[in-house]
């Protein structure tokens, strides 16, 4: 569990933007228009007690990024458990940082979930309290390797 300020973390939305990965790659080497990207902000809930990102069918379809071959299992808060889709290369853009996840396909979701494993690639703390995500060192994203 994470914590700030002696704070226990909770559970908070913030506004992010999602692009297709291969869009991205394919406008660095001049093959496509950088404006033909497809990308959208979208309003997740921040909850580092998830694992990985969750995003809507429609965002995943929208953004036409490639399925993974393998399902994964998830389980809901309720108890209830469920085969879901993967999807590959969605690249993250999240207050200044941003980097490339799988994320878990959930056709009843409106809003997508930001798990511990995109926090922590992008080396972020939850102040629930105040409810916002702060960057351990403004600077540098800082990697604990042992």
């Amino acid at each position: 569990m994470m914590v700030v300020e002696g704070q226990e973390v909770g559970r908070f939305a913030v506004e992010f933007e999602v692009a297709n990965n291969q869009d991205i790659t394919l406008a660095l080497v001049g093959k496509l228009d950088p404006a033909k990207i497809r990308r959208m902000k979208i309003r997740g809930t921040v909850d580092p007690g998830a694992t990985l990102c969750v995003l809507p069918s429609s965002v995943v379809r929208f953004l036409g990024v490639p399925l993974n071959k393998a399902k994964v299992r998830v389980r809901y808060a309720d108890g209830r458990r469920a085969d879901r889709a993967l999807a590959d290369e969605v690249h993250v853009f999240l207050q200044g940082r941003d980097g490339t996840f799988n994320a878990i396909v959930e056709p009843r979701r409106q809003t997508a979930l930001i798990g511990a494993v995109v926090l922590e690639t992008l080396d972020f703390l939850v102040d629930s309290r105040r409810e916002r995500l702060v960057p351990r060192d403004p600077e540098i994203i800082e990697s604990e390797v042992e």
